[in-house]
């Protein structure tokens, strides 16, 4: 069993989480993932060491996680 087995979006159309910015479905995704995922920082982790830079993960959006990474960088330097 993985963390994405236990993940709150696993039974969610996944398009829902690959919306356009600041929409309805961008709103909903981002809840499913603040509002009760037990593995979301899993996921976010898993997004950031893995560079991927399209939808909603550990819900954070593509730019949001940019800036955690550039954040996080500036902090290590």
């Amino acid at each position: 069993m993985t963390w994405r087995d236990k993940a709150a979006c696993r039974d969610t159309d996944p398009e829902l989480f690959f919306a356009f910015a600041d929409t309805a479905d961008e709103r909903t995704a981002k809840a499913i993932c603040w509002g009760h995922c037990p593995v979301r920082e899993s996921c976010l982790e898993e997004a950031l060491a893995a560079g991927i830079d399209a939808g909603i993960w550990g819900g954070l959006t593509e730019d949001e996680r940019r800036g955690l990474r550039r954040r996080r960088t500036e902090a290590a330097a």
